[in-house]
C-alpha cells in the first residue's frame, strides 16, 4: 500500500531533520544499506578468484605459461572487484548534500586529527 501525500511529506521532513541533527549517523545508515547491495558483487569477486586459481592450476598442469598468466589476471581483477565492492563511496543526492553541509556548517565537529592537533598545541603552550 503506497504512502499518502501527507505521509510522504512527513517522512521527507523526518529525513531532513535527521540529516540536520546528525549527518554522520544518517550517512552511516545509508552506507549500511549500500553495503548490503555490494555483498553480491563481493561474492562474485570471490568466485572469480577461485576460477582464476583453477585456471592457474590448469596452466601449471599443462605447462602453458600463457594459461597461468591469464589465470593470474583473472584472480587479480576479481580481487580488485571484491575490494571495490566494500570500498564503494556512497552517492548522495544534491538535496541531501546541501542539508548535510548546512548542518555541519552550523555545528562544526572536530575530527580525530583536529583533536590531536589541539591537544598538541595546548601541551606546547602550557
Amino acid at each position: 500500500m503506497p504512502l499518502s501525500e501527507h505521509e510522504q511529506r512527513l517522512l521527507e521532513q523526518m529525513e531532513r531533520a535527521l540529516y540536520a541533527e546528525d549527518p554522520t549517523f544518517a550517512n552511516n545508515l545509508r552506507t549500511t544499506r549500500i553495503g548490503r547491495s555490494s555483498h553480491g558483487k563481493a561474492v562474485l569477486g570471490i568466485i572469480g578468484v577461485l576460477i582464476g586459481m583453477g585456471v592457474v592450476g590448469a596452466g601449471v598442469a599443462t605447462d602453458l605459461a600463457a594459461l597461468g598468466v591469464v589465470g593470474f589476471v583473472i584472480m587479480l581483477v576479481s580481487a580488485a572487484g571484491t575490494y571495490a565492492a566494500y570500498r564503494t563511496p556512497k552517492a548522495v543526492s544534491a538535496s541531501e548534500a546541501s542539508d548535510a553541509s548546512s548542518a555541519s556548517a552550523r555545528q562544526p565537529k572536530a575530527g580525530f586529527m583536529d583533536r590531536v592537533e589541539e591537544r598538541w598545541r595546548r601541551r606546547n603552550q602550557g
